[in-house]
């Protein structure tokens, strides 16, 4: 079901909400969250497509805040607004925002109204993140920030950018892309020989920024010098090999698809690795509303190892 509001109000957004959980069953009961997303000037529906799939996993209210108007003349009100729910969204309710003029300059104020009660707050930028998350209209009431620099018009300065504003709470879906890896890496270096890693390359696509988080980690984690290869036209991480005195292992994924394990003195190992959906990374962010230390000591110790792109 999707109900278009022109020339509306938040609470007038939430009254519609309630009128529809009374009228047509559509309730807020279970959901255990609010997302409230930020999408700019990009197009809405690529996020939303994403939140309705990790709603499965997470059943939520979605806000969706964007200035984009799909060729549609802004309301003398200042805000135009849509719902959906049913299987227009998955197994949560959205609610997309257009606000214009000065409604849009207190976004806060603005999602106020249709935040679910004593739920936890997760906020999250699919495209352009804020200068400072936490500092954000939308980031100041949110237990969780998830930004994706890889999505970025400028991947490469804003992990830096993001690396100078860190604060707990804060995370960026380049490290949950590469969650596989770490967990690959780390097991096979939890098995004998258990020799130090005297160098480490990593190598992948020339401004993704899932690279630089990998170096970094393995930076932080290993004490050890690690250099970045970059491939202009490599699907995202393609290589990362430890050189150790009994021989290197190697971790290849060429073809964006499935990698070989290779060691010393052991037959080569082939696994799945596919690229990662953003659906699944941001599944993944939505499992704990805690901080992720490893990810703020990588970002700000681990990360200053690396050569920016």
């Amino acid at each position: 079901m999707i109900i278009d509001m022109p020339g509306t109000t938040t609470r007038a957004v939430a009254k519609r909400l309630l009128t529809e959980r009374d009228e047509g069953g559509a309730v807020a009961l279970g959901r255990v969250l609010t997302l409230v997303v930020d999408t700019g000037d990009h197009d809405p529906e690529h996020a939303i497509a994403a939140a309705n799939d990790a709603s499965r996993e997470h059943p939520c209210r979605v806000i969706l805040i964007t200035s984009q108007r799909a060729g549609a003349a802004p309301s003398e009100v200042g805000l135009d607004a849509q719902i959906r729910l049913g299987g227009d969204a998955g197994a949560s309710e959205v609610i997309i925002l257009r606000p214009t003029g000065e409604v849009a300059e207190h976004l806060d104020t603005l999602v106020m109204p249709l935040l679910l009660p004593d739920a936890p707050i997760v906020a999250w930028w699919p495209y352009e993140p804020p200068e400072v998350p936490s500092e954000h209209p939308l980031g100041r009431m949110a237990q969780r920030r998830i930004t994706d620099s890889v999505r970025s018009s400028d991947p490469g300065r804003w992990l830096r950018t993001l690396a100078d504003s860190y604060r707990e709470g804060d995370t960026d879906l380049a490290w949950t892309r590469a969650t596989l890896w770490r967990g690959l890496i780390a097991a096979t270096l939890e098995q004998p020989p258990f020799e130090p890693v005297r160098r480490a390359v990593v190598s992948g696509q020339t401004t993704h920024t899932s690279v630089d988080m990998v170096a970094a980690w393995l930076a932080h984690a290993l004490r050890c010098p690690v250099e970045v290869e970059r491939i202009d036209d490599a699907p995202a991480i393609i290589q990362v090999r430890l050189e150790r005195a009994s021989g290197d292992i190697v971790l290849d994924r060429p073809d964006g698809k499935t990698a070989a394990l290779r060691q010393p003195e052991q037959p080569e190992h082939r696994i799945a690795l596919p690229i990662r959906h953003l659906r699944e990374c941001l599944a993944e962010e939505l499992r704990r509303l805690d901080p992720d230390e490893v990810y703020g000591d990588v970002l700000t110790k681990g990360l200053p190892k690396i050569p920016a792109a």
